[in-house]
């Protein structure tokens, strides 16, 4: 195994030859040293061998610390645009009925390697939270979700919780407070939600009707798992 390592903020540049035997290290090269390590016994003659082989070791440093390193750079900056892509999702709050526990639910981030949490008074939350596991969009984004039990929380501290979310590369992280009134449910907006569609329906329109609660039935499993129908 062998490859090679460059610092894009200090500029500094390494490089490692590994070698193995029936499945164990064998020997290596230590390249700031321009020396060889012996991992077992067994590697000390080829070591010693190695070692004195100053034209060789003069072709791997040149190798390691000029080329590779170069072809590296080369590398980095064509795929720029998608090693350094940074979207920030979607954060929304979704509930299906008013005794379920409320999902925060954030879409369309890039790269992967992000986290979200609950927290109250600015202190994660562990009790009554259930983490979804992150899947991928159809565009190559991500989206992940985290449930809080809300029926462990008085009605008069909702106020003090967030919904946290953290991306790696975006210093400043995303919030959501729990508030009834940015929630989308599937209930009455008198009981203080929004529905997820404000459909108008008429007393004889029972058909329709029916198409829409199967709508609302269906949405939450949708937004959730919509990744699954495109894989």
């Amino acid at each position: 195994m062998y490859g090679c390592e460059w610092d894009d903020e200090t500029g500094d540049v390494d490089g490692y030859d590994q070698y193995g035997y029936d499945g164990e290290d064998f020997i290596s090269l230590n390249l700031k040293k321009e020396t060889w390590i012996a991992a077992k016994q067994q590697a000390f003659i080829t070591k010693v061998k190695w070692d004195h082989d100053m034209a060789m070791m003069s072709d791997y440093k040149y190798y390691y610390t000029q080329i590779c390193p170069d072809w590296l750079k080369k590398y980095v900056n064509a795929g720029r645009s998608s090693l350094m892509r940074t979207d920030l999702p979607s954060i929304k709050l979704l509930q299906r009925t008013p005794s379920s526990p409320v999902t925060c639910h954030a879409t369309g981030f890039y790269p992967r390697y992000a986290v979200m949490f609950w927290r109250k008074d600015q202190e994660e939350v562990f009790e009554g939270v259930d983490h979804g596991e992150m899947l991928p969009n159809h565009d190559g984004s991500f989206q992940m979700s985290v449930d809080l039990n809300i029926s462990l929380i008085r009605a008069e501290d909702w106020s003090r919780y967030d919904c946290v979310f953290q991306l790696k590369g975006v210093e400043e992280d995303l919030t959501v407070t729990l508030d009834k009134s940015v929630i989308l449910s599937n209930w009455r907006k008198s009981d203080g939600g929004e529905r997820l569609t404000d459909f108008t329906l008429r007393a004889d329109s029972h058909k329709a009707a029916s198409h829409y609660n199967l709508f609302y039935l269906f949405y939450f499993q949708f937004i959730r798992y919509k990744s699954l129908y495109f894989l």
